[in-house]
């Protein structure tokens, strides 16, 4: 999928939800060491932020450069390209090498990746024991029954536009293969169920739905899914642009560590 969100990086960056700092906390209660960790598809770096709250160092690696040219800096925290063409012994000398990586996360990305390759490259750069794979995504929004049932109606729209791999977000990654023994946060086809709350303005809302890859790829193809009377519609069910609402978006976290 690589170049699927190179054209709405800018929205990324400023429309999407922030991970709960306790998530992080969670993951690295589960963690032996907090040396290293890997933060996979980081994008413009958000979870790699995070993650570097509890981890000596941080490595945020993506396939998409426009994405890291807009990364997030801290001094903890370094980010390389990876392009697809690189090979895994590459990618393993990158990060640090065999069996020396205690956290690897990967947030609203997994679904993406090939998923044989990538499971074969953690358990060969997972520390043994004490290191931990964690993935997830999130789907969904509560805010009032008006706009939920408002909101129903246009992701209802873009469901032609998504690419088939976005099915396993809608399922919670229910039906994600995650081949890696249980930490007790969620596991093959059990999934962790989270709450993200986060205050936001209807402007905030609209940027982050605009940057939905189905968004964008409908606009790519003369459907404009955000048109001025879906979003006044939305704004209406809303309470108007500027009103503050809590939005909770539904999240599905899955970790583990490598079966010995």
């Amino acid at each position: 999928m690589a170049g699927l969100f190179d054209k709405q990086a800018d929205l990324y960056l400023d429309g999407r939800p922030t991970y709960p700092a306790r998530w992080y906390s969670m993951l690295a209660d589960h963690t032996l060491h907090h040396s290293l960790a890997w933060d996979v598809g980081t994008g413009n770096g958000q979870a790699a932020l995070g993650v570097a709250e509890h981890y000596e160092q941080v490595i945020g690696t993506d396939v998409s450069e426009a994405q890291l040219k807009r990364s997030l800096t801290h001094p903890r925290v370094r980010y390389f390209h990876t392009p697809l063409s690189m090979s895994d012994d590459e990618i393993i000398s990158l990060i640090g090498g065999e069996n020396s990586v205690d956290l690897v996360t990967v947030a609203q990305a997994v679904h993406w990746f090939d998923l044989p390759k990538f499971y074969s490259l953690v358990a060969r750069l997972l520390r043994k024991p004490g290191g931990i794979l964690a993935v997830w995504c999130y789907s969904g929004a509560a805010v009032s029954p008006a706009f939920d049932s408002a909101l129903k109606r246009f992701h209802d729209s873009t469901l032609p536009f998504w690419h088939a791999d976005a099915q396993l977000v809608f399922e919670g990654y229910k039906r994600l293969p995650f081949p890696f023994e249980s930490v007790g946060l969620g596991s093959e086809g059990k999934p962790l169920e989270l709450d993200m709350p986060k205050e936001l303005s209807f402007d905030g809302f609209l940027k982050m739905i605009s940057s939905w890859s189905a968004v964008v790829t409908a606009k790519e193809q003369g459907v404009d899914l955000l048109s001025q009377s879906v979003v006044q519609e939305l704004e209406t069910a809303w309470g108007g642009s500027k009103l503050v609402r809590s939005v909770i978006a539904k999240a599905f976290m899955l970790a583990g560590k490598v079966k010995l």
